[in-house]
């Protein structure tokens, strides 16, 4: 990249960007300065027409013709008084640590009150240390440059150092809509190898680098610390009328890794979800890798997903497999919130800060680092109806209606005090005509299974070759007749797998979940599962099932995993 030095009175160079060109310079940076990041403003010599807050504000600056406050027009931007003999300034604190490449700054709707002119300083501290700021030693990153009326200025500077402070000049006064700051974020990532983190997130160095169709929301957003607070901070593509459309997102991940789980957020998405996704992933030594390439790896069979809701997924890879890149595939399009690729680092990088350092990380399930004991390390992952589909129905109610499954049928009850979820899960049996069997409700009360460093071994799989089955919580069990409330259970594991070619279970689909009390379950015909596991206390479950008189000719097949090798282990979050 060749800089020209339009300021032959400064040392820095810089070359201005034409807006067209955008993302093909600017795209696959991160947005240091977003308050979606948690960039703020610390100080500012003055904004009295116009509060400086509004630089750092995610949406485009808009229109406030005709309207007035005490003090004047309204804009939206920052607007400092007239005549300044000096020169206004605004100290803006970075939301991560990061290396600085280029800004955005946007005068749209100032027009004969813009700033005539601006510049960038930067600086490095570790903490606030209560020093002045005013004060302290700024570098100038961006020269004294001219500046026009209503219109967006992209300069692009070579890569700096690590900063954590900017202050936006201008010259003498007047206003400034929007500033952006891009670069790339100082990776923070776990100073162990083998210590699990989200490997996408923009504080690890994740960055979307590819976005095919970003018409409400942007890919970048996936990738943002939190769950948002709308539709307008998550990904969102327009609607397609192409039979078979799909829209594809690529993640750079903050480090190379191996992958073990994922979550899809669909967070406020209700009626414009994706129907499904996929994932792949690749290693490659390109920023931005071919999308159409033979050589990506899909680490996740397409998967139904559902609204307004987070979903777990155990990955399908190898273990020792190292990625650089994924690539999430939406069908047909939709809206997409936060994208999380749970895993480790595949090799050494000794340029990260410790995990321990960030203040605001993002809560996402823990899994196991590394295996503490013998067998098959199994992810446990909370319950959702679409991961779960595969083996059978979750039985829960859901206080947003909305956020069902699609094709739930709802309806006011009990006079309007209720809200009644029709038929989430049928009875099904294929007994043989003529066996006398018989639906009914059974209660089973299930003691807690031991629980040692984190870890469940599942020694035993057993199925129903004739029927499906419901399991209900009733809540903690051991309650006095004459007690009018009892504490209600915690929570219960539920494992699954499908059978093999042998007719025995396919260990490698194994996927195991945690529920809460407020969740019920129905296995699918013939599903290996491991019997009803409880956590934390005795909890009582009503059990919905068909059977040949009182049981005596029970549809249970049961497995002693004790001869297939190691029991597998069950790694709870």
């Amino acid at each position: 990249m060749k800089y020209i030095d339009n300021n032959q009175s400064s040392t820095m160079t810089y070359q201005t960007v034409p807006l067209e060109e955008f993302s093909s310079v600017l795209g696959s940076t991160t947005e240091l300065s977003s308050i979606a990041l948690g960039g703020k403003i610390i100080k500012v010599s003055d904004e009295f027409f116009a509060a400086a807050h509004h630089l750092l504000l995610v949406e485009p600056p808009h229109s406030l013709q005709g309207q007035y406050g005490p003090n004047g027009a309204l804009y939206s931007g920052w607007e400092s008084r007239r005549h300044n003999p000096t020169h206004d300034w605004c100290i803006i604190k970075l939301g991560t640590a990061g290396v600085i490449v280029g800004f955005d700054i946007d005068t749209s709707y100032f027009n004969g009150n813009e700033a005539p002119e601006a510049s960038v300083d930067a600086l490095f501290l570790t903490e606030d240390n209560g020093n002045d700021l005013e004060d302290a030693q700024w570098t100038e990153i961006l020269p004294r440059i001219p500046l026009g009326p209503s219109s967006r200025h992209l300069y692009l500077i070579p890569e700096t150092t690590q900063y954590t402070y900017v202050r936006l000049n201008m010259y003498p006064d007047g206003g400034i809509a929007r500033f952006r700051v891009y670069g790339h974020v100082s990776p923070v990532q776990p100073a162990d190898d083998c210590e699990s983190f989200d490997l996408a997130h923009v504080f690890a160095g994740g960055r979307v680098v590819f976005t095919s169709d970003q018409h409400y929301g942007v890919g970048s957003n996936l990738i943002l610390p939190g769950r948002g607070k709308d539709m307008s901070d998550g990904w969102e593509t327009k609607r397609s009328r192409q039979q078979g459309h799909k829209d594809l997102v690529i993640v750079k991940l903050g480090a190379p890794g191996r992958l073990q789980t994922a979550e899809v957020d669909t967070a406020n998405f209700k009626g414009n979800f994706p129907e499904s996704c996929e994932l792949h992933a690749l290693n490659s030594m390109d920023d931005v890798p071919d999308s159409d390439s033979p050589d990506w790896v899909t680490i996740l069979p397409r998967v139904k997903l559902g609204p307004h809701r987070r979903h777990f997924l155990q990955l399908e890879t190898k273990e020792d497999a190292v990625f650089t890149h994924v690539k999430l595939t939406i069908y047909p399009d939709g809206g997409v919130k936060r994208l999380r690729i749970i895993g480790t680092r595949g090799q050494s990088n000794g340029s990260v800060v410790p995990l321990e350092s960030v203040s605001e990380w993002n809560s996402v399930p823990p899994v196991v680092s590394k295996q503490a004991s013998k067998g098959k390390i199994i992810p446990v992952l909370p319950l959702t109806p679409e991961a779960f589909a595969p083996f059978g129905r979750v039985i829960q109610a859901y206080g947003d209606h909305t956020a069902a499954p699609s094709g739930t049928k709802i309806t006011p009850a009990n006079g309007g005090t209720a809200s009644k979820f029709h038929k989430l899960a049928l009875i099904d049996s294929s007994f043989p005509e003529g066996s006398g069997a018989t639906a009914g409700l059974s209660v089973y009360r299930c003691n807690p299974v031991e629980v040692v460093d984190g870890i469940v071994e599942l020694k035993v799989l057993e199925r129903h070759p004739y029927t499906n089955q419901a399991f209900i919580p009733m809540g903690a069990g051991g309650c006095l007749d004459d007690e009018a409330l009892c504490d209600p259970g915690n929570r219960y594991l539920v494992v699954v797998a499908h059978y093999g070619s042998d007719d025995k279970p396919d260990l490698s689909t194994l996927r195991a979940f945690i529920a809460s009390a407020a969740q019920g379950i129905m296995y699918n015909t013939a599903v290996w599962h491991q019997p009803m596991t409880v956590l934390d206390k005795i909890m009582d479950f009503t059990c919905v099932e068909t059977q040949i008189g009182n049981g005596d000719k029970a549809d249970c097949e049961i497995l002693d995993l004790d001869g297939e090798g190691d029991f597998p282990q069950l790694k709870l979050p």
